[in-house]
Parts: structure tokens; sequence; C-alpha cells
């Protein structure tokens, strides 16, 4: 890919700090990974409408929605996921230095993708969300029915299936939609965002 040359960033006079100021909370990118089916777009949805409901300016990012428009020219080569994630993570942070919380649903399989999105904003700015399901689980659930296509060999590349999938090294949250309810799996992030000053 071609870096473009002769540019040079124009600051703004209104910073990141007086909108946060003015929207009286931090901002960050709530990043939420794990497999197809796994729940992340499902509480990501939930977060989003329980953090509106308290006066938080947030904006959602879903890995469908996203492919729809920006990335639409992307594939689901490993290079292209990487390439995707890329342009989500650079996205993200415009709207993180926005003020806003950035809640992200994309499967983003691979570790080392998400790392260079955590490195690209400030330290406390990126919170790995793992949104943790069995593949039995995922399969069972299977809302798009991708699984069954993937097993019947229509779909090549599929994670879980014929391509990796990478658990989080060290997630600040970890959600086991196994286990945990919709709305215990909100509550959860929402203490702590709490509890890390993010929201009071």
């Amino acid at each position: 890919m071609t870096e473009s040359t002769n540019i040079v960033w124009h600051e703004s006079e209104v910073t990141k700090e007086n909108r946060l100021e003015l929207k009286g909370h931090k901002s960050a990118i709530l990043w939420f990974t794990g497999l197809s089916g796994s729940g992340k777009s499902t509480v990501s949805v939930a977060l989003e409408t329980a953090l509106h409901a308290e006066n938080i300016h947030t904006y959602r990012l879903d890995g469908d929605n996203v492919r729809h428009g920006l990335n639409k020219n992307l594939g689901f080569s490993p290079d292209d996921r990487t390439e995707n994630i890329r342009r989500i993570g650079e996205v993200s942070k415009l709207m993180v230095d926005a003020g806003l919380l950035t809640l992200t649903a994309f499967i983003s399989p691979y570790q080392e993708d998400r790392d260079q999105v955590r490195e690209i904003v400030e330290a406390n700015e990126f919170i790995e969300i793992y949104v943790k399901a069995s593949l039995a689980t995922c399969e069972e659930r299977d809302p798009k029915g991708f699984y069954k296509k993937a097993r019947l060999g229509e779909i090549k590349g599929f994670t879980g299936i014929d391509a990796p999938y990478e658990e989080p090294d060290n997630p600040e949250i970890i959600i086991d939609t196994n286990q945990l309810s919709i709305e215990e799996s909100v509550e959860r992030i929402v203490s702590y965002l709490k509890e890390n000053n993010y929201i009071c």
C-alpha cells in the first residue's frame, strides 16, 4: 500500500480534553473480539443502549456494517483482515479524539492486529473485551448460517473452522456468554467503566 506524502497534520484549537470536559466522561475504544456467534454485536448493542440512557456519548462500529461502506473492497484473506482492523483502528482513534466511547464489534482474530490498535491510542484508551463462547455454542447459535456453510465447504477461510482465532493474551474484560446473560454482560462492562473512572 502506497503511503501519502507531502502531508502535514493540522491541529485544532478545540482539544480532546475540551471535548471530554464538555461530555463529562472519558473516551476510549471498547474492542469486542470473539468468534462469530459469540455475542459481540448483541452485547455491544445492549451496552450502547444502556450507556445512551445514562447520557454517555457513544458510537458503535460493527464488522458487517463497516464492510458495507468503508471496507467494502476488502475480502477475508489474512492480509485483508489485517487491513480491515487497521482501518477500524484509525477510525476509532478519531472517535476517541472526538470524546466518544467507541464500541467496536469485530472478530479480529489476530492478536497482533488488536495490539496494533492498542498502540495507536493513549494508555487506558483501549479496552479489550473478549466475548468468549465455545465453538460448539457458536455453531449451535449460528445466527447467520455461516458455520453450516463453512462446514459444507461453501465458505473458505472461516474463523474457527479453517482459519485461526487467537484468544486475547490479557484482555481487560472477559464476557463468557456461555454463562452470562446479555443483562449480566452489560452490567459487568458498565461496572468496569465506573470502577476505572471512564464514566460516573
